[in-house]
């Protein structure tokens, strides 16, 4: 059953929460996926529960049942996020897929309570100026409400037949309009970048495991060891999973290795 849980800033997310009384685990999505559309997820968690943990899948700001309206910005994406931490109970390992990778990084940095971090595919690494200068672009665009060149900006260095598979959706100007909620990520992702380029996770005292699949992007790996390279307690792994996703069984078992030994 879905529940909900309201931030500092007034946004009502909604949440599903698996198992209760263990440790807490918060899966963090990355550009795109809400709960219904992402089996993954939704598999992994209940896994994890199985396994004696609490797990926390959130439909983030402007998708699924957490409607939202004005400019979903990274700051207002970090109240949600640390609202639903505190209804998981804190503090909570974040797992974060991809653009939800960055988010998570930028969570901790934010000291919101946060007891671990595994990031899934984190796509980090492209320098800052490069990243800045792609999420200026794609804000230009968003502001302009301009929802399919957004789109088309923040996928341009994506594999496109991901673009052309949306194209080719009659829905296409309405699947669009989902690159409002995308703001948070692009601005995440240009934070995270410059976290790590400039040490600053350095201060984290949590672990991070960075980890990549074993069918994947030639940048993935070098991203995940760019991450681990960059905080005190990192480490880099590769997990089952092709096409930027993750296998449900080997990562539930990672995810449970992680919260028991690490963190």
């Amino acid at each position: 059953m879905t529940q909900h849980v309201t931030s500092v800033t007034g946004d009502r997310i909604g949440f599903d929460r698996y198992g209760e009384g263990g440790p807490a685990v918060v899966f963090v999505a990355g550009a795109g996926p809400f709960r219904p559309v992402d089996p993954v997820t939704d598999r992994t968690a209940r896994l994890c529960a199985e396994h004696g943990l609490t797990a926390v899948v959130l439909d983030r700001l402007g998708r699924g049942v957490s409607p939202a309206d004005g400019v979903l910005d990274l700051d207002r994406e970090l109240h949600a996020l640390s609202a639903v931490i505190d209804a998981a109970g804190p503090p909570a390992v974040l797992v974060g897929h991809s653009s939800g990778a960055a988010l998570a990084l930028c969570a901790a940095d934010a000291e919101l309570p946060v007891a671990g971090l595994l990031l899934w595919e984190a796509p980090l690494a492209a320098p800052a100026d490069d990243v800045a200068r792609w999420i200026t672009e794609f804000e230009r665009r968003l502001d302009a409400e301009d929802y399919v060149g957004a789109t088309e900006q923040f996928m341009k260095d994506m594999p496109p037949e991901w673009l052309e598979g949306m194209r080719a959706s009659p829905d296409f100007d309405n699947l669009a309009r989902a690159s409002a909620s995308q703001r948070a990520d692009g601005q995440a992702l240009v934070r995270a970048t410059d976290l790590v380029e400039t040490e600053r996770l350095r201060e984290l005292a949590i672990p991070v495991l960075a980890t990549y699949g074993s069918q994947t992007f030639a940048e993935m790996p070098v991203a995940a060891e760019r991450i681990a390279g960059a905080v005190t307690r990192g480490a880099v792994e590769e997990v089952p999973g092709a096409e930027h996703s993750w296998d449900p069984d080997a990562m539930a078992q990672r995810i449970v290795r992680f919260v028991r030994d690490d963190a």
